[in-house]
């Protein structure tokens, strides 16, 4: 009798081997209201979700290369709430006529133990941060507002400091492989948060620090 197949099945809050597009920018402070409440018109959900959430990269430095990056993220709001491990791929490069980013997505929730986990297998963590703001849904988008701020004291969530004066504005979908219709819808809604935000597909040779 052949053994059943495997079957791998997103655990919940998590998704497996799905590809992210992505559109990024950003608003100043002083411009936020206005984004937010532009957002409340436009998306399913009036009242966004909000968050706090402190996240830390991991680097794995093989022989040759570029080091692979793992993010394990926890949410400061509920400290009950499983951690989550998250894996981004390099973004393809393909189909310049793509309006959006595309990159293989993994996310899976984990346990509290994922730190101790990921130095075990030889990670080393690289930076860490917090990130706190909102999250808007539209049909299969997902819009989020965040503040990103340094952590000063490693460990120590409490101590920041912010890294700038302005918010970082992500609208991304997971959705599978050659799902490409969906970085036209994303333009069409990031036309509508014009001129409060323009977002836009970031080329990522233009990131590297």
């Amino acid at each position: 009798m052949e053994a059943p197949p495997v079957t791998v099945m997103p655990v919940t809050g998590g998704t497996i081997n799905m590809m992210e597009y992505l559109l990024q920018g950003s608003v100043l402070d002083q411009a936020l209201e206005s984004l937010l409440h532009r957002l409340r018109g436009l998306c399913d959900n009036m009242e966004p979700e909000t968050f706090t959430d402190h996240e830390l990269v991991y680097l794995l430095k093989g022989q040759q290369g570029n080091p692979f990056i793992l993010r394990a993220r926890r949410s400061l709001s509920h400290p009950t709430a499983p951690w989550h491990l998250r894996y981004l791929g390099q973004p393809e490069v393909g189909d310049k006529s793509r309006h959006a980013l595309v990159r293989n997505c993994v996310d899976v929730a984990a346990s509290h133990s994922l730190p101790e986990f990921l130095n075990e297998m030889g990670f080393r963590m690289d930076h860490e941060f917090v990130a706190n703001g909102h999250i808007f849904r539209k049909g299969a988008m997902k819009v989020v507002v965040s503040k990103l701020s340094r952590i000063l004291v490693p460990g120590n969530t409490e101590n920041t400091e912010r890294l700038s004066l302005s918010y970082l504005v992500e609208l991304s979908v997971l959705a599978p492989a050659g799902q490409d219709t969906v970085s036209e819808d994303m333009r069409s809604f990031a036309e509508q948060l014009k001129p409060l935000v323009h977002l836009e597909k970031i080329d990522p040779s233009k990131q590297r620090h």
